[in-house]
């Protein structure tokens, strides 16, 4: 079968190479991959910024297919079935703990980008009817990312609102969610083009940053200063002091990126006077997942995605990806 693999750190490693069709053990599903997503992770597990992997190494962290093969003892799953991949496989419900960390699609375990993919039977969720494969390789991670922060940590209550930053995955989907919940959401972007298109899919307010550098100070305008319920911080170094600033008392800062850098320079004053909640986070269980799944399906919500490759374009994705200029979702589709 295909698959992408790299054998040493870099973009430019990304190949794609033959290698030996799985067999799924006994509780093990075999899974026929029709797509497969990407996310900031995926630039940096390749890149070597994200802790160690064992080469050869298969990127990807989420993904979606067809069942054609299950293990002796799997009853859950049968051929034919359109499944979608869990991110943290261990992590079923409740709470995170130190062993649900232990096994990440794509990050301590292979990818999914290839042909054909093993899963354990307890990491898989029914694709959603109104999506495509392509579609829902979109969930897994992003989605689950920003529904975990604004729906599990923060509670979001219909009439609050919520800030979202940029147009990545995990913010358009925070977006999303969001309005399904019945918030208000205000929107960031850098780019004055895509202004119209956050409003389109559902900001009421969007705030330039490059002309709002202290962009906290336009949240607090456009809330009559009381500031957002929520905010994912996605960027890490450059936006922490920001999304702080611009939440509410006992307002709600998620932890999600580190794309501009992994320190938090922080004002403590902003954060003792606020109140405000900060939690870092890796994504979400598998019942998390299967409520965005949900969610999804019920009110036909369709994720945004920026663009499509093939196998063998693996490489522009991930520059495209690396280029931070994409609006939504990446996803490479396995034919």
């Amino acid at each position: 079968m295909k698959a992408i693999q790299i054998n040493k750190f870099g973009i430019d490693q990304l190949t794609l190479v033959d290698v030996a069709k799985p067999v799924p053990g006994a509780h093990e599903v075999l899974i026929k991959m029709e797509a497969a997503s990407l996310n900031f992770l995926e630039t940096a597990l390749v890149k070597g910024l994200y802790g160690a992997i064992a080469f050869p190494f298969t990127p990807s962290s989420e993904g979606a297919g067809v069942v054609e093969a299950v293990g002796e003892a799997v009853t859950a799953w049968k051929p034919g079935d359109r499944v979608t991949t869990h991110y943290n496989q261990l992590w079923q419900s409740g709470k995170a703990a130190p062993h649900t960390q232990t096994r990440s699609t794509g990050n301590n375990t292979p990818g999914v980008l290839a042909e054909y993919y093993v899963m354990p039977d307890y990491a898989l969720v029914r694709t959603p009817a109104n999506l495509t494969s392509v579609e829902s390789a979109t969930l897994p991670v992003a989605a689950v990312t920003a529904w975990t922060g604004l729906m599990e940590y923060a509670n979001i209550q219909p009439g609050q609102t919520v800030l979202t930053q940029g147009s990545g995955g995990v913010s358009l989907f925070a977006l999303q969610i969001a309005r399904a919940a019945g918030a208000r959401v205000i929107a960031t972007t850098g780019d004055a083009g895509k202004v119209e298109r956050l409003k389109a899919l559902g900001a009421s307010e969007v705030i330039n940053y490059k002309e709002h550098p202290e962009w906290y100070k336009e949240v607090k305008r456009l809330t009559n200063g009381e500031g957002v319920h929520a905010t994912l911080d996605i960027a890490g170094t450059s936006t922490i002091d920001n999304s702080i600033k611009s939440v509410a008392h006992h307002g709600f800062v998620g932890l999600v990126g580190f794309m501009t850098g992994m320190s938090l320079p922080m004002d403590f004053m902003s954060l003792w006077q606020s109140l405000a909640r900060i939690q870092a986070y890796s994504v979400g269980s598998k019942a998390s997942l299967q409520q965005v799944a949900n969610t999804f399906e019920y009110n036909g919500i369709k994720p945004v995605i920026d663009s499509v490759y093939d196998l063998s374009t693996v490489q522009e994705a991930f520059y495209h990806l690396e280029s931070g200029k994409q609006f939504g979702k990446i996803v490479v589709e396995i034919k």
